[in-house]
């Protein structure tokens, strides 16, 4: 594919952010269509347009003269994307496993379709349905569609807990013992080669039900490592379709490794791309949408990522003890721009590089010690 082709992009939040970011290396143009104008993404896009990802019209009008679409968040009309396919156009992911991704009762249904081990589960329509179902608990409650960082995703301890279901329709899951909690960023290109990232352990917050910080390598065997791997390329083989797709798995006490699910885009877990491999999953995508060769997945030794996430309320964004972060060899700051920050959003990350695995486990101690994403002071709304 030639050089200075428009790329037109769905969502402005902080992945395009660091997409665009990458891309401003190269002669491409990089179009986003957002309903928020303060999104991350409207100070860097080459051209920034206000308007729902969501609705059919406002893509077509948005893309009609881009070369390439593509998506940074999942929730958009797969209808357009469709036409637009049908135009001609590149579309990354193909529709078809956007649609599928969508759905959290097909994505499960696809993995069981195609062999790919993942936690029992029902699909279920309504409160009705959930009700009959209390011989499956404890369980996990997950919405078919529009979840998204933790939302949407809900623990049933017992009966009791029924009463506090969000609506239907559902995915009831079995609730496994898990090890660790592991992921894998895997890219198919336009061409069908693929690549994958090492295997990343993901720490989770539990009152946040977002990830706290991740490490890569995971301290995982090598054969659990090989079979991570393995499924990764399995999901996206099935999928057929180019991309960077994040799966996630759970390693289950009993030596298990499942599938539980997969996002169709840039994700979280490979933020420590940027700084600790020769090419970032922003660079991936990018190569993805150009039709370029894949690049070099390797990781610099060690090094982790530490999500930094608004406490404190709401109001501007200040940001408490930087100074203190800089002065710790390998440390990387990246904040996205948000205008507001609020107790539980994302708002920035710091990737830690280092050699030694031991003094990379006390630098996240110490980011996580001394800094902190907080209201400006005397300007809270």
């Amino acid at each position: 594919m030639a050089q200075g082709r428009v790329i037109a992009l769905l969502g402005g939040g902080q992945l395009g952010r660091m997409f665009i970011e990458n891309a401003l290396r190269y002669d491409v143009e990089v179009h986003v269509l957002d309903p928020d104008p303060g999104c991350p993404c409207a100070q860097l896009a080459h051209r920034y347009v206000q308007g729902s990802f969501k609705d059919k019209e406002t893509v077509l009008a948005f893309a009609k003269d881009a070369d390439v679409v593509s998506i940074e968040i999942e929730h958009v009309s797969v209808s357009a994307l469709e036409t637009l396919k049908a135009q001609g156009k590149l579309v990354v992911p193909d529709p078809a496993a956007l649609r599928t991704i969508q759905d959290k009762g097909l994505q499960k249904s696809f993995y069981q379709e195609h062999g790919i081990p993942t936690s029992s589960f029902e699909l279920l329509a309504d409160r009705s349905d959930l009700e009959g179902r209390t011989a499956s608990l404890p369980a996990f409650l997950k919405a078919r569609t529009g979840g998204y960082d933790g939302k949407g995703v809900m623990a049933l301890d017992g009966p009791d807990d029924l009463q506090r279901a969000f609506e239907g329709p559902y995915v009831l899951e079995e609730r496994v013992e898990v090890a660790s909690e592991l992921a894998v960023i895997a890219v198919r290109g336009t061409d069908g080669a693929v690549a994958t990232y090492p295997v990343v352990e993901m720490v989770f917050d539990p009152v946040l039900n977002l990830v706290d910080h991740l490490l890569v390598p995971a301290s995982v065997s090598e054969e659990v490592s090989r079979t991570a791997e393995q499924l990764a390329l399995q999901v996206v083989d099935g999928l057929a379709s180019p991309g960077i797709f994040a799966v996630e798995l759970f390693l289950t006490r009993d030596g298990r490794v499942l599938v539980n699910e997969t996002a169709p885009r840039v994700h979280n877990s490979g933020h420590f791309s940027i700084e600790a491999c020769p090419s970032s999953q922003f660079d991936q995508m990018l190569r993805v949408l150009m039709e370029w060769p894949l690049g070099a997945t390797d990781v610099y030794g060690h090094a982790a990522m530490v999500n930094l996430v608004g406490e404190g309320g709401s109001g501007p964004v200040h940001v408490e003890g930087l100074s203190g972060l800089l002065g710790i060899p390998g440390a990387h700051f990246h904040l996205y721009g948000k205008q507001e920050t609020r107790t539980g959003r994302k708002m920035g990350h710091v990737t830690l590089t280092d050699p030694d695995r031991e003094r990379l486990d006390h630098n996240i101690r110490e980011t996580k010690r001394g800094l902190r994403i907080v209201p400006a002071a005397g300007k809270q709304p």
